[in-house]
């Protein structure tokens, strides 16, 4: 037997991004096992773009027991799918969007495709590949949940029928442990745990923190807070959401080649600022809280990758109306004075040149 684990294929913030997967997943209303082991994998692979490319031997891979079943269940949702994924060339990408998901699942590229990449290490792990389709979710559901030297906690929101196969995993080696809700994965399973030893502790410093910081506010910017923290289209991370709030305001600085950069972009942008306006009011409706400035650009379409960028973008929005915000409070953009119905034409064109 061997005497050391593996590096794990994720690091902390990407364990983290896998659980708010498997956690959107589970809440999602879809039909059997099948539907939601298949969902999983589409999610990932459009949870930046809000659409993603699977191919038939994709489906084989998945060994479900009810293939058409599964592709109606999701398609019954509102999942598109652009092309013939039962009967098509097995070879062939189809595209597969799904409604709302680049808001329920804000990630980046990297985390995105590493996510995937262990989604499909661990449905192809030697222990869970000829195992039920309720064990295989299983297996990413306990992986996600548990470090390489620690017990891990069966999470409350795993499928029932997930949990009715947990003795399978036992029997098949993927579990070397598993009683009273707890279990320790087996030494070949380890690599694939989506938590580090040391995130279970910080995870809970994090959470005292944050509920000290809520303690000590005012009970208007509290609500505001608790409502980023719970939102359910956003599912954001503890650590990331409770440092918004919590660390210093510092004042963004933009340098020569940020205003150059802005001054380039914004001329193929003509109608940035009613469309920002429009989208914020929106995000506003669905989420009960504002956009961030990552949230709003990715959600207008606009790729752009610098900080430094998107801050200067909104902040020109700020200065001409199109946007406000109760700086330096995060998520509070929202539709500024130029969606005020006695605003004049000529106002409003003025300031979209500017």
């Amino acid at each position: 037997m061997r005497s050391t684990v593996l590096p794990a294929l994720l690091t902390i913030q990407q364990g983290e991004a896998a659980r708010r997967l498997l956690s959107h997943v589970a809440s999602v209303r879809v039909a059997g096992t099948d539907a939601q082991l298949l969902a999983v994998v589409i999610a990932i692979r459009a949870a930046r773009a809000g659409s993603g490319n699977i191919t038939g031997q994709d489906l084989d891979f998945l060994r479900l027991g009810d293939t058409p079943a599964a592709v109606a269940s999701l398609a019954s949702l509102g999942w598109q799918f652009a092309g013939d994924l039962l009967d098509g060339d097995r070879e062939t990408p189809v595209a597969v969007t799904v409604p709302g998901l680049a808001d329920a699942l804000p990630i980046s590229r990297t985390t995105r495709s590493r996510v995937s990449g262990w989604t499909t290490r661990t449905l192809a792990s030697k222990t869970v590949k000829k195992a039920s389709p309720s064990a295989r979710l299983a297996a990413l559901f306990l992986a996600a949940h548990s470090s390489n030297n620690r017990y891990g906690v069966v999470p409350p929101e795993m499928p029932e029928h997930c949990r009715a196969a947990l003795p399978e995993l036992l029997d098949r080696g993927f579990l070397a442990e598993l009683a009273d809700g707890r279990y320790l994965l087996d030494e070949d399973a380890r690599r694939l745990s989506g938590m580090h030893p040391r995130s279970h502790d910080s995870t809970a410093l994090v959470r005292l923190r944050w509920q000290v910081w809520k303690d000590g506010v005012s009970p208007a910017l509290r609500r505001h807070a608790e409502n980023v923290e719970h939102c359910p289209l956003c599912t954001l991370p503890l650590e990331q959401m409770a440092s918004a709030f919590m660390r210093p305001a510092v004042p963004m600085q933009f340098p020569l080649r940020v205003r150059t950069a802005y001054g380039a972009w914004k001329d193929s942008h003509p109608d940035r600022g009613p469309r920002a306006l429009q989208f914020a009011a929106a995000f506003r409706t669905r989420h009960q809280h504002g956009p961030s400035l990552k949230q709003l650009c990715e959600g207008m379409g606009w790729q752009i990758e610098s900080s430094e960028l998107r801050g200067f973008i909104v902040r020109r929005l700020i200065t001409n109306e199109w946007l406000t915000n109760t700086a330096p409070v995060p998520w509070t953009l929202r539709p500024g004075k130029a969606a005020q119905p006695d605003r004049t034409a000529a106002s409003v064109l003025s300031s979209s040149t500017r």
